[in-house]
C-alpha cells in the first residue's frame, strides 16, 4: 500500500501501527524511503532483541538503557521530532538523537513491537520550559514513567503528582507529530501548510485544544480574520463548571 493510502487510513481508523503512522506524519510519504526506515525499525529491533529477558519492566528497562548506551547526548530541546531523522541519529555516530517528542516516538515504537504497554504523557509544562512527552509503562498493577531527556529517567518519579497530566493513546501521539510539523511551518511563515498540519493533527485529537487555537492563528495569518474569528469562537473550549 503506498504511504499516501496508509496516511488516509491513519485518520479514520481507530487504530494504527505506531510506526508506520509517525513516519507518515514525519513527512516520509515516498514508498522506498517509506520501506527504507520500517527496515531500519526492524534493524534496531534485532539489535536489541538478543539482551532482552525477564519481566516486562525489565525488558523495558533494557531498551532504555540500550538506547542511552548507544548514545550517551540523546536529548536536544529543540532537536528533531521526526521518527525518520531519530532512527538516523540513533544508527549513525551522531548526536544528539531527538527532543522529547522524537525520543519517546522511538522508544514507544521500539517497546510495542516488543508486546510491551506503553502510552504516552503530555504535560503542558515541564521543567520550567514548556510542553513535554514522555512514554508510561503499563505493566500488571504498576504503571513506570519513562523520561527520555534524561539517562536516569526510567522508573522517574518527578512528574507523578503533576497536575493536569493527560495520557495519550498512540492516535494523540501522532497528532503531536502532525501538530510539530504545522508549528515549523507556522515558523516559516508558511500558513496554509501550517493550517493542513494542524487539520490532521486535530482530525486525530479531537480534543487538542492547542492544535485549535492555533489554527485560528495560521488563519488569522493568511488574512481569513472573519473565518479565524468563527473557528475560534465555536472550538473554544467549556469554562469549566459551565452550562
Amino acid at each position: 500500500m503506498e504511504p499516501a493510502e496508509l496516511g488516509k487510513m491513519l485518520l479514520e481508523s481507530e487504530k494504527m501501527d505506531l510506526a508506520q503512522g509517525a513516519l507518515i506524519a514525519s513527512g516520509v510519504n515516498e514508498v522506498r524511503e517509506f520501506n527504507r526506515y520500517m527496515a531500519k525499525t526492524d534493524q534496531l529491533c534485532q539489535e536489541i532483541a538478543h539482551s532482552l529477558k525477564g519481566s516486562e519492566v525489565e525488558r523495558a528497562k533494557e531498551i532504555f538503557h540500550w538506547l542511552w548506551k548507544s548514545k550517551h547526548h540523546r536529548y536536544q530541546q529543540r532537536g528533531s521530532f521526526k521518527l525518520n531523522d531519530v532512527i538516523d541519529a540513533q544508527l549513525a555516530e551522531t548526536e544528539p538523537v531527538g527532543n522529547c517528542l522524537g525520543l519517546t516516538v522511538l522508544f514507544n515504537v521500539l517497546a510495542q513491537r516488543f508486546g510491551l504497554e506503553v502510552k504516552t504523557v503530555h504535560l503542558e509544562y515541564a521543567f520550567g520550559i514548556g510542553p513535554h512527552v514522555f512514554t508510561v509503562l503499563h505493566a500488571g498493577s504498576r504503571s513506570i514513567d519513562i523520561e527520555h531527556s534524561l539517562p536516569y529517567g526510567f522508573d522517574y518519579h518527578e512528574h507523578k503528582d503533576t497536575p493536569q497530566r493527560e495520557e495519550w493513546e498512540d492516535r494523540e501521539l501522532v497528532a503531536d507529530i502532525y501538530h510539530s510539523v504545522a508549528n515549523s511551518s507556522a515558523e516559516l511563515g508558511e500558513w496554509a501548510d501550517a493550517i493542513e498540519g494542524y487539520d490532521k493533527a486535530i482530525r486525530l485529537n479531537p480534543e487538542y485544544n492547542k492544535a485549535r487555537l492555533n489554527k485560528g492563528i495560521a488563519l488569522a495569518e493568511l488574512g481569513r480574520v472573519e473565518e479565524a474569528r468563527e473557528w475560534l469562537r465555536e472550538k473554544a473550549p467549556a469554562a469549566p463548571g459551565g452550562a
